[in-house]
């Protein structure tokens, strides 16, 4: 699972070495007090994926779409979302990107854009995602997930959306931003390998695959798979990320996705990794759901450094 099933639906991811980063514990945690202001009208939107569909058929991806008031044009956030553990919940999608974290982007002008990936929500379809392994009753896996077979079906979709934004007379074309959580920070980091004109820089919020938070909590499913894809991923990719994962994550636990982020500047990925204290009475795995006093001043300090002022 990729999305916690109590959150599937909730009103909602020249080769350089950065420094790990740790962000003290005492910060604030976002309260009901604190949350931001109801988003503008959504915009439902349809954007045509070629080869998503049955027998390579084009399928049209059901798109939420936000603009900040003014008459642009506009930077862009493209959003990939994470992923359910059941199709009953992927076919219950009803908001595809967290509410909490839209109204950040909409405050600082950023159009956005979040498709429902073939299998989830409005879209519907077959689920093309299915990573190949299984869990027993007692926490055990079996099989091997494909992270770069699932990461590379994901990106098709997301790099859809890019194609389609860069064609909107209301985008800044050369001025997007890709960010993921989850299964869809794995598949940002998948789509920036290929580096497609305009994408700027990509944020990966607790980015993985193959997760067991309930019987099997910190320690996933052959992790040294995803490890393989990051390498992979950072062969190629050229532009900055931001990689935030919570101390306190049950999907991968506190030590795998540092290893992760060592393996891809290795590889030579540009990634600043931030280490973000423990989420109060959450799984971390929920960062981006609940953790915006945590996360906000990091990504405001890292849009200033790839120039999104």
């Amino acid at each position: 699972m990729q999305l916690p099933r109590k959150l599937a639906n909730h009103p909602f991811s020249t080769a350089v070495a950065c420094a790990v980063i740790l962000i003290g514990s005492a910060m604030p945690i976002c309260s009901a007090q604190t949350l931001a202001p109801a988003a503008p009208p959504i915009q439902l939107v349809k954007v045509p994926m070629k080869g998503g569909g049955i027998f390579g058929s084009t399928i049209d991806l059901s798109t939420e779409l936000f603009k900040p008031a003014g008459p642009g044009p506009f930077p862009v956030l493209v959003y990939a979302h994470g992923r359910s553990g059941t199709q009953q919940e992927r076919s219950a999608l009803a908001e595809v990107i967290p509410r909490q974290f839209l109204s950040f982007w909409l405050a600082r002008g950023f159009a956005v854009v979040a498709p429902a990936r073939p299998g989830y929500g409005k879209t519907g379809g077959n689920d093309r995602e299915v990573p190949g392994h299984s869990w027993d009753g007692r926490g055990n896996c079996s099989g091997v997930p494909n992270a770069e077979r699932v990461a590379a079906t994901a990106s098709a979709a997301i790099m859809a959306a890019v194609d389609w934004v860069r064609e909107q007379p209301w985008a800044i074309s050369s001025r997007i931003l890709v960010a993921g959580n989850s299964v869809g920070g794995l598949t940002s980091a998948a789509l920036a390998s290929a580096n497609p004109p305009g994408v700027v820089a990509y944020i990966n919020f607790a980015g993985g695959i193959a997760g067991n938070p309930d019987q099997s909590p910190g320690k996933s499913c052959a992790p040294e798979k995803v490890r393989e894809a990051f390498v992979l991923y950072g062969k190629t990719a050229r532009v900055p990320s931001l990689w935030l994962y919570a101390q306190n994550d049950k999907y991968w636990g506190p030590d795998t996705p540092g290893q992760w982020h060592a393996a891809y500047v290795a590889s030579a990925g540009i990634a600043e990794f931030v280490a973000m204290p423990p989420v109060p009475n959450s799984d971390g795995h929920n960062l981006i759901f609940v953790g915006r006093d945590l996360w906000a001043p990091v990504v405001e300090s890292f849009l200033k450094r790839v120039g999104f002022e």
